[in-house]
């Protein structure tokens, strides 16, 4: 894919959503970094389930370890793994109020010692609350690039080396949001739903999903084939 394609992408996704943000609810650094350790193998609306619950309770590292573990568990059971989230979220308070005077750190090396805490989450720390050009690549932003040719790559962080490389600089800031909202509720996994997509022409998926006419028109020929799709 050439510049000229990325750029016209992001111009429209840019044109559709132009202040994208995340679908986690949190009014602090702190309350976001708690949503997105949550957030691991869970669903956004499940995390703001969750913390709706827990942060009118305790929103601070020191009130998180006034909590307690068992506390924090009784907050945030209906989240996958709650129990082994607990635990870290309570060891990363610790060091937080230890050494960092209870204030979430901007450093990429602070956060990722953080328990709980992987190269992800802490992008998305980067990103979302200090405004840091990071790209956090999730299944959604690893789906969509592979399946567009936006920026191709075997691993998560080699498709996240090639997004910051070749996202134009100027959409780059918020190139994490639209893919993952374009991953969440346009190009899904099992079918995209490429008739609806504001990029379907600009797109290099040799697999598009059909418009239901011409769905029909071509299982009437009987010339259908199945799609092949190893990204989903």
């Amino acid at each position: 894919m050439n510049r000229a394609k990325r750029t016209e992408i992001f111009s429209r996704l840019r044109d559709a959503n132009p202040n994208p943000t995340t679908e986690l609810r949190y009014s602090s650094t702190f309350e976001l970094l708690v949503a997105v350790i949550l957030s691991a193998q869970a669903t956004d609306k499940g995390v703001n389930k969750a913390t709706a619950r827990l942060f009118p309770a305790a929103n601070t590292p020191q009130a998180i370890l006034a909590l307690g573990e068992e506390g924090l568990k009784a907050h945030i059971r209906t989240i996958g793994l709650f129990n082994s989230k607990a635990k870290n979220i309570m060891a990363a308070c610790r060091i937080l109020v230890d050494a960092h005077g209870g204030e979430v750190p901007r450093e990429r090396a602070a956060l990722e010692a953080l328990p709980g805490v992987g190269r992800k989450t802490a992008n998305v720390i980067l990103n979302t609350a200090f405004g840091e050009p990071a790209m956090a690549v999730d299944t959604h932003i690893f789906r969509v690039a592979n399946r567009t040719r936006l920026a191709v790559g075997k691993t998560p962080l080699a498709v996240e080396q090639r997004l910051l490389r070749l996202v134009p600089k100027a959409f780059l800031q918020d190139a994490h949001h639209w893919l993952i909202l374009h991953g969440r509720y346009v190009c899904t996994a099992r079918k995209p739903r490429c008739p609806e997509c504001i990029i379907a022409d600009l797109c290099e998926h040799k697999h598009k999903t059909p418009a239901p006419n011409a769905a029909a028109e071509t299982a009437a020929r009987g010339d259908e084939k199945p799609a092949r799709d190893a990204t989903s």
